[in-house]
């Protein structure tokens, strides 16, 4: 996901809810992660399949946003237990809107694998970000992964800069932003619960995409409502409970690092799935920004 919510939730768990049936060990809270990014990186799946061919391919991320926002909500809204109010929560509903069209947008005007790869350079646009603001002083990790990951975007840029897909690239690299403006807010937020946040966001996402979508765009059949319903349900909504759950004990770079796993097993799926073939310049550009990542946020050992 991100295309979803997936780094963030960590400061909205309440750390001293340490009941036993809600604290699962490090065993079980590293596999509860590790399903969750296998989850997650079944979007690519999901959001290329056939069903959706009729669809204008130009407005298909919009209606995919929107369908799978009113799913994903739906199921996360009773797992909320504290809702409360702050007015930091309208433009974190709106960045995580504009992240959700976005991505889709790309996942449909471009391969699924610059999509992801793209979205998933948000921890650099918050680490810009911070520094802007003059809220984090970047480490040492933070440079190397500024560097590749401005290395990997430049080199997918420059050899879809004269192509038909350009639009879809744009607009992951608007994901990425995007997906950096809600983790900043959801750290601002992060005294309320992580279960209402992104539960907020979703069916923010719903309200105000759903009046373009019902208006303009044709009502899904059955079939497709299904479809779309799996993929709210199943990459959406479950994925984060699971990690939500992970990380009540495991610590948030580690929870970070096995969700790695996503933007590796995405452009996978959908290759063996519909047949799509990421370009060389995205897989060298991919393994430039994933390097990064891993250096970030790979979990230090007490000898390092």
């Amino acid at each position: 996901m991100i295309g979803g919510m997936r780094r963030e939730p960590t400061s909205t768990i309440d750390p001293a809810d340490t009941s036993p049936h809600l604290t699962p060990s490090p065993t079980a809270a590293r596999t509860a992660v590790l399903i969750a990014a296998l989850l997650w990186s079944s979007g690519g799946f999901f959001a290329k399949a056939d069903i959706f061919s009729d669809w204008p391919a130009a407005s298909r991320g919009v209606t995919l946003a929107f369908w799978r926002a009113v799913f994903a909500g739906a199921v996360l809204l009773p797992v909320a237990r504290r809702r409360s109010w702050d007015w930091r929560m309208v433009p974190m509903a709106l960045a995580f809107t504009g992240m959700n069209v976005s991505y889709m947008s790309s996942v449909a005007l471009t391969t699924a694998a610059n999509a992801i790869w793209l979205q998933s350079t948000a921890p650099l646009w918050v680490l810009v970000i911070g520094m802007f603001l003059g809220l984090d002083r970047p480490s040492p990790r933070d440079l190397v992964m500024l560097a590749t990951a401005l290395a990997g975007i430049g080199l997918i840029l420059v050899n879809e800069v004269f192509g038909e897909a350009l639009i879809g690239v744009m607009c992951g690299l608007g994901a990425g932003v995007f997906y950096a403006l809600v983790v900043v807010f959801m750290r601002l937020l992060r005294s309320h619960d992580g279960a209402w946040l992104v539960a907020l966001n979703h069916l923010v996402a719903a309200l105000v995409l759903g009046p373009y979508v019902l208006a303009r765009q044709p009502t899904p059949s059955a079939a497709q409502l299904g479809w779309v319903a799996t993929f709210g349900v199943l990459q959406m909504a479950v994925p984060y409970v699971l990690f939500a759950r992970g990380l009540r004990t495991i610590s948030s770079q580690e929870a970070t690092a096995i969700a790695l796993v996503e933007p590796v097993l995405l452009p996978i799926w959908v290759w063996l799935a519909w047949g799509e073939r990421p370009a060389w310049w995205t897989l060298t550009g991919g393994a430039i920004i994933f390097v990064g990542l891993c250096v970030r946020y790979w979990p230090r050992t007490n000898h390092a």
